[in-house]
């Protein structure tokens, strides 16, 4: 029997059975008001007031409304992931990461930016998308929903129809690694970016069943921002 609710005295935590499907799951509260308490080039600080229950005191929570990202693990025919090597300033550090974008076009479909984005920063089209693994980046104060995608059957992109990459994106390294080492370096703390750590540990995951259990690169994704309603 499952049971849900806060641990007492004679309950600790992993105690139990546990539920037999873990999702995440929708959960509609009563939305008082909803502001803007800044507006920024790229995404907006808003403030929500809010109830737990009908009969709660209202809450106010500040958190950034984002539009949402995709990001790519590129896997080659030698077991190898695409990483970049790129500025963050916010940190003040080169990262390696995996190609990924804001999806910040009205109406562009989530493979589609996807496709884009991997074509824009590693000059690269795949043959064939499924999707990873989906995420919160930071669910506490942001409601960005990111979606890693697995790209293979790489192909480069002419010359002549490549983008022209500037600012921190022309700085931009490249280096092909070994999922198996890419992932060490995960475990090992030597890699940071969350769509890196996250997309490299849910590929080392899926090759144990040949990537078999993916979903298509087409799913449906209920959890980005302009799929929900509130």
């Amino acid at each position: 029997m499952t049971h849900l609710g806060a641990p007492g005295a004679a309950e600790q935590p992993g105690d139990g059975t546990p539920p037999a499907r873990i999702a995440d799951e929708e959960s509609c509260r009563t939305l008082h008001s909803k502001s803007t308490v800044y507006q920024g080039r790229i995404w907006n600080v808003v403030s929500d007031t809010f109830s737990l229950t009908p009969d709660s005191t209202p809450l106010t929570r500040d958190y950034i409304e984002h539009p949402g990202a995709v990001a790519v693990v590129v896997f080659n025919e030698k077991n190898q992931v695409l990483l970049l090597r790129q500025y963050r300033h916010p940190v003040q550090m080169n990262l390696w990461e995996i190609p990924a974008g804001l999806l910040d076009i009205d109406g562009e479909d989530f493979v589609v930016g996807a496709a884009r984005e991997l074509a824009e920063e590693a000059d690269l089209v795949a043959a064939q998308w499924h999707v990873l693994t989906d995420f919160f980046n930071s669910p506490g104060s942001s409601s960005e929903a990111i979606r890693i995608y697995l790209a293979r059957g790489i192909s480069v992109v002419p010359e002549d129809q490549r983008h022209v990459r500037t600012e921190e994106e022309s700085e931009i390294e490249f280096a092909w690694v070994d999922l198996e080492e890419a992932a060490a370096a995960v475990l090992a703390g030597r890699v940071h970016n969350p769509s890196a750590v996250v997309g490299i540990l849910a590929a080392a995951q899926a090759l144990r069943g040949d990537f078999a259990a993916l979903r298509p690169g087409n799913a449906p994704w209920p959890e980005h921002p302009s799929s929900r309603t509130r």
